[in-house]
């Protein structure tokens, strides 16, 4: 998947601030002629590269195939925010698995993030990691909301924050916007892009072979799996989908059967021109990522060069919101009026897949290939447990696994043509509430 959704004719820069401020190696060969392995990843993001790196770890020989480059979808331009829990919250877990597993569905969830920085120290990789997030709240409604969410989590699962309202809400973040806000050291956030790069250097320090531009066009099932591309293909004994939201109909159709289940959305992202370190202090006091609880939501926070990084504004279509930049800005002006005169250099989208119910998808095609989707935004951390769990699953230790393939999950309604109006008609709904 391209690194951009935003339209070739559009006088937008296409280029993201995470990729101006890295530097890639040079682009290997592709797959060429008949290669064996024991497993082949499909997807070099973080879901991918976890899983490939686990599995090397178990002695397993691995080639991950990427249909562009290393980190070129959602794992490298996204808002960089690893977060305790999922996007559907506990309830999806609860109802259909109870709350036993609820639990440990949970437990999971902070394990990813104590998974996520055994990476970056092990593997030693440069990310700009910081911990510390903000949840806010801009209306009385919101901040009711906000304050029960937490205090669930604090009585049923022991997750600890601190809740903030009337003026200490300044004190923590320098917003007329926000009536509410709640602190958990937990989360936090990071350079996406060096994140996937670090990665994927690191599974290749295991002797993972990951070959760019090696876009899967088919994968025939078996004893014995045989992923083709135009130019060659790998027969491996296991199988692991991780391509984001290029399988399906919107890509390379070698999982069909899953893409009713997943509905790519576009979400966008801005950066300025570098601040004034004593105003980013002044804003955002502790150096936290935040994000409201709306339901089309504002995400943002500071880089390591003091730039504020600014997400939201989502498309349920393919095509790119017009006016995008001054949209955005906008949007970050609402927040942080001190930002008015902000220059804003960067402005990038790409899609992410969400579920239906928002909840991770995680499960098994046939015996031998298994498929790792519907992070919903949410995946930072969530990513890295699942590359875990499969390899986990692969050698015979599934119990984990399974807490989430028996999730149960819905197709998106309408069917090719109509699921993507109904689900903007239902967004609409959602947003009005918000307004309201």
């Amino acid at each position: 998947m391209k690194t951009s959704l935003l339209n070739s004719d559009t006088q937008l820069n296409q280029t993201s601030y995470y990729e101006a401020s890295v530097q890639r190696e040079p682009v290997g060969t592709p797959l060429a002629g008949a290669v064996q392995a024991d497993a082949v990843v499909v997807g070099a993001g973080y879901a991918g590269l976890s899983a490939a790196i686990e599995l090397a770890q178990r002695g397993m020989s691995v080639v991950v195939l990427e249909a562009d480059r290393v980190g070129s979808g959602a794992s490298g331009r996204n808002g960089g925010q690893a977060i305790a829990g999922y996007a559907s919250g506990q309830q999806p877990f609860v109802e259909q698995l109870g709350k036993a597993d609820a639990h440990r569905a949970w437990d999971m969830s902070m394990e990813s993030i104590r998974l996520l920085d055994g990476h970056i120290e092990q593997h030693h990789i440069e990310c700009d990691r910081v911990h510390g997030y903000l949840y806010v709240a801009d209306s009385p409604r919101k901040s009711r909301a906000l304050q029960a969410d937490m205090q669930v989590l604090r009585d049923d699962y022991g997750f600890e924050s601190q809740f903030y309202a009337g003026d200490d809400v300044r004190q923590h973040i320098d917003s007329p916007r926000y009536c509410a806000a709640a602190f958990e050291p937990v989360s936090g956030h990071l350079h996406p892009l060096k994140l996937a790069l670090g990665l994927a250097a690191a599974a290749q320090r295991l002797g993972v072979k990951i070959l760019e531009h090696s876009a899967v066009t088919e994968i025939r099932r078996g004893d014995k799996l045989v992923a083709s591309t135009q130019q060659g293909s790998v027969t491996a004994r296991f199988g692991v989908l991780a391509g984001n939201c290029t399988l399906g109909e919107y890509g390379p159709k070698v999982a069909p059967e899953l893409s009713a289940r997943i509905m790519p959305v576009g979400t966008y992202m801005i950066a300025t021109a570098p601040l004034d370190p004593a105003l980013c202090k002044r804003l955002i006091p502790s150096n936290a990522s935040a994000c409201d609880n709306n339901f089309v939501l504002d995400y943002f926070r500071f880089s390591a060069d003091n730039r504020m990084l600014f997400g939201g504004r989502v498309s349920y279509t393919t095509g790119t919101p017009s006016n995008l930049k001054e949209v955005m800005r906008r949007r970050m002006v609402q927040v942080f009026p001190a930002l008015a005169d902000a220059a804003v250099e960067f402005v990038w989208g790409g899609f992410v897949d969400i579920s239906m119910n928002r909840a991770p998808d995680f499960g098994r095609l046939g015996s031998n290939l298994y498929y790792l989707q519907g992070f919903s935004g949410h995946g930072v951390a969530a990513t890295v447990l699942g590359g875990r769990l499969v390899a986990e699953a692969v050698a015979g230790q599934a119990e984990r696994f399974d807490v989430f393939a028996r999730l149960k999950h819905r197709n998106f309604p309408g069917g090719p043509m109509l699921r993507m109006p109904s689900l903007v008609l239902g967004t609409l709904y959602h947003r009005l509430k918000d307004l309201l």
